[in-house]
């Protein structure tokens, strides 16, 4: 059962290692506000998601992304996969007590590489 979860968190940052290479020729990805003191749309849902993620409201926060993200918009792809990379970075355990599975963070990975055309990524 380890060995399907490690294999799962290494697809997940494996997936989203090819996307910043791929769409935004980095070496990772990492959403940062565009602007501090007048937050943009994106902005305000970085920030709403980051809330959720510290309360630990993993499902609600993924919803909201889905929400709130368009295909094509490159700053909604930045977004999404910071928030898959941060989520992935939470224990198997406290994945379970957010009732979130590893393997739902992979699928939700999955989601927004279709969203956005990026399925010769799929993982």
């Amino acid at each position: 059962m380890f060995y399907k979860r490690d294999w799962i968190l290494r697809q997940i940052q494996m997936l989203a290692d090819m996307i910043a290479r791929a769409v935004f020729g980095t070496s990772a990805i990492a959403y940062t506000c565009e602007n501090e003191t007048s937050p943009t749309q994106t902005d305000q849902l970085f920030r709403k998601l980051d809330m959720l993620i510290a309360q630990k409201r993993i499902d609600e926060a993924e919803d909201c992304l889905f929400d709130g993200i368009e295909a094509g918009n490159r700053k909604h792809l930045e977004l999404a996969m910071d928030f898959y990379q941060k989520i992935n970075r939470f224990s198997d355990e406290e994945l379970e007590k957010c009732n979130f599975p590893r393997q739902e963070i992979l699928d939700g990975v999955n989601a927004v590489i279709k969203k956005f055309g990026l399925t010769d990524m799929e993982g």
